[in-house]
């Protein structure tokens, strides 16, 4: 435990020494104090009972600990009185955020960050950051990330200045606040910073790398970076702007009366409201015995409360009084961070100029729109731009110019699908419920005291075979890595409760707030190009499909219905359809013969490269060898199976991904599906069928 979480005083029983030595609780004290002051401590913590306790400050031996902070701010409201103005004033404010990242292992990931950090469209003038440092205005971000790759751990701040908006850059307050923080933890820091500008509120990237100058790891006191960071901003915004005036603030408090997201008004009433569980009602009148608000205030408080109703967060409950929505602040939240993503949808299209004209009831924001029309159904569009959907880097999303008209925004999760801009992706909300897989572990363990193994799967269910039930229990082995039950006993029995169809849902609920959508690559080119390949494209797909997709006459829409004129007609000069007045007929199996054009040139390739023909599988038909890799093609994805004298291609699957340089077997059935065994013949593990 912390030396600062639990002040103490050391208290030892009479000495029974001679009483013109000192005694002996005298000594042991001393001792301590001598002790706790040598390791960064602070002795009067122990001392006397009229000393001023020193706040927490997390690590025993961590940097920033007693920083002389205290003034930066005045002690109650925040507010002070000047003389020469006659009118109260306060500090300006700073938000900081911070973050510690481990980086074992994550150098790649660090590289990644820094990247994410000077990507396209952050600077005021929509440019890619640049990062600066001390004394550099153009900094290099990858030797930083080089210097810093031995470090145990990163320290991510992001600091906001309230004012920051009235700034063309906040490159000399960062150097000051960096300069004070040296001084403050007393050693020398190796710092880059970018500013952003991209969202309404301008703030800075600022990572430091883990390390003192005297090359030993910096530890940075708990209480220094929850509230020391944030005073030492505050300080150098107010020296700079002077201090901020009731007038000045009434007026920024103004232009958030109308705003739709999470203001200062709402916190207020929020505050005054209370408990969240129980119904928060606000009464604005200003009566006896309730906190009070300025008049000035009472009177903004009282405008955004008819806001807030106008937008249904809250509803009349008597002269000046309104309960709020339950969900209100997280309404609000979302509806500023709707905000700050329709601007960077905007941005984007309008450089692409994939939808002039384009208003924002146009543009959906997938997790945050609650719009019933797009809630399951797939987004099938083309990528105008991917990137990093929170500050950590472990979250990715995509923008999509969809077929229906609409620009989409999606929060794909830590999916690793590669998503080339300009190509045409489906986007497939995926639903959390447990599997079949999952019904037949609780129907069995139902019927044999909660208790399931394989033999008792093969005992109750004489049909089934030993690697389907294998199946079974790597899905038990998963859920229990994860959420760590089902129990098992030392002898391989599974312990299944009652509630395991419950556990496995929890189980894939957690899998889909990782990745809430199946990423589907269809095409990495410009659907145009597609139009006169020998290939089964995603346009053959739509023109042969009964159950054909709604596309635009707008934006991408457009240019996909132009791509479908076009390879139908050319599907009719290869004789692969033929016009029967407004009707256009196409061959039977035409999906199958223009994959197998692609699948010839394509193996004629590898079988010059490899120096081994090439054998196509038939329906049926065993297929036995080394798995060597995957080949993409327009016409998907196919495994490379070689043999002694041969090799073949075959429909991939993502299950084989963890099996290339093994040998597989299974049987091509119709509708090119295979049950793959991993080794030689059929005693190994199985992969189900596609």
């Amino acid at each position: 435990m912390a030396q600062d979480d639990y002040p103490f005083e050391p208290r030892v029983g009479r000495s029974r020494r001679d009483s013109a030595r000192p005694p002996r609780a005298t000594q042991l004290r001393a001792e301590i104090l001598k002790q706790v002051a040598r390791r960064g401590g602070n002795p009067r913590r122990l001392g006397d009972a009229g000393a001023v306790a020193a706040p927490r400050t997390g690590r025993f031996n961590a940097r920033g600990r007693g920083a002389r902070i205290a003034a930066a701010v005045p002690r109650g409201s925040g507010w002070s009185f000047d003389r020469g103005s006659g009118m109260r004033v306060r500090p300006r404010r700073v938000t900081v955020k911070a973050r510690v990242v481990k980086l074992a292992g994550k150098a790649t990931a660090v590289r990644s960050h820094l990247r994410y950090l000077e990507r396209d469209g952050v600077s005021r003038e929509g440019e890619p950051g640049r990062f600066y440092s001390t004394f550099a205005d153009d900094a290099d971000g990858k030797a930083f990330a080089e210097r810093g790759a031995g470090d145990r751990h990163q320290f991510r701040f992001i600091v906001a200045p309230e004012d920051g908006p009235a700034f063309d850059h906040l490159r000399e307050f960062t150097r000051n606040l960096m300069a004070k923080m040296e001084e403050d933890l007393g050693t020398t820091l190796d710092w880059v910073a970018v500013d952003h500008f991209d969202t309404g509120h301008p703030h800075s990237h600022i990572p430091v790398t883990g390390i003192t100058e005297d090359g030993k790891t910096l530890n940075i006191a708990g209480d220094y970076i929850a509230h020391g960071i944030r005073h030492r901003g505050s300080q150098i915004m107010t020296r700079a702007l002077g201090p901020q005036s009731e007038l000045e603030v009434r007026h920024q408090l103004e232009r958030e009366v109308d705003a739709e997201r999470l203001t200062r008004l709402d916190r207020m009433m929020l505050a005054q409201a209370g408990d969240k569980a129980r119904d928060q009602v606000i009464d604005l009148r200003g009566q006896e015995g309730q906190r009070a608000f300025d008049p000035g205030q009472q009177q903004l408080l009282i405008a955004r409360a008819r806001v807030l109703e106008r937008m249904e967060l809250a509803q009349p409950s008597g002269p000046l009084a309104w309960r709020l929505a339950p969900h209100m602040e997280q309404t609000l939240i979302d509806m500023g961070l709707r905000g700050d993503i329709i601007r960077l949808m905007h941005r984007e299209m309008t450089q692409e100029k994939a939808v002039p004209g384009t208003q924002h009831d146009r543009y959906v924001v997938h997790g945050i729109d609650k719009t019933p029309e797009h809630s399951n159904v797939p987004i099938i569009g083309r990528v105008v731009k991917r990137g990093t959907a929170d500050d950590e880097h472990e979250r990715r999303y995509l923008i999509v110019d969809g077929v229906d008209g609409h620009s989409h925004y999606v929060d794909i999760g830590a999916s690793s699908e590669p998503t080339p801009i300009g190509g045409m992706v489906s986007l497939t909300p995926k639903q959390a419920e447990a599997r079949d897989v999952d019904q037949t572990v609780a129907r069995i363990a139902h019927a044999h005291g909660g208790r399931y193994t394989i033999d008792i799967h093969l005992s109750h269910d004489p049909t089934a075979t030993e690697s389907f039930a294998q199946t079974h229990v790597r899905r038990l082995e998963a859920i229990r890595r994860a959420i760590g039950k089902p129990d098992r006993d030392p002898d391989g029995t599974w312990k299944i409760g009652p509630d395991h169809l419950d556990t496995a849902l929890g189980y894939e609920q957690r899998k889909l707030r990782a990745e809430p959508v199946k990423v589907e690559m269809l095409s990495s080119t410009s659907i145009l190009e597609q139009t006169g390949v020998h290939a089964a494209t995603r346009l053959d797909r739509e023109l042969v499909a009964t159950d054909r997709t709604v596309i635009a006459d707008t934006g991408y829409g457009a240019d996909v219905r132009k791509a479908l004129a076009l390879r139908q007609q050319w599907l009719v000069e290869q004789q692969l359809a033929e016009r029967q007045g407004d009707d256009v007929l196409y061959r039977p199996n035409l999906l199958r013969i223009l994959r197998d054009r692609e699948m010839r040139a394509v193996a004629g390739q590898l079988s010059t490269q490899m120096g081994l023909q090439f054998t196509q599988v038939e329906p049926n038909e065993r297929v036995e060898g080394t798995l060597r890799r995957r080949v993409d093609m327009t016409s998907g994805r196919f495994a490379l199976i070689e043999r002694a004298r041969d090799f073949t291609l075959v429909p991939w699957r993502e299950d084989l991904e963890r099996h290339v340089g093994k040998p597989l077997s299974g049987i091509m059935r119709e509708g090119r599906s295979i049950n793959w065994t991993i080794g030689r013949g059929r005693s190994g593990p199985s992969i189900g069928g596609m």
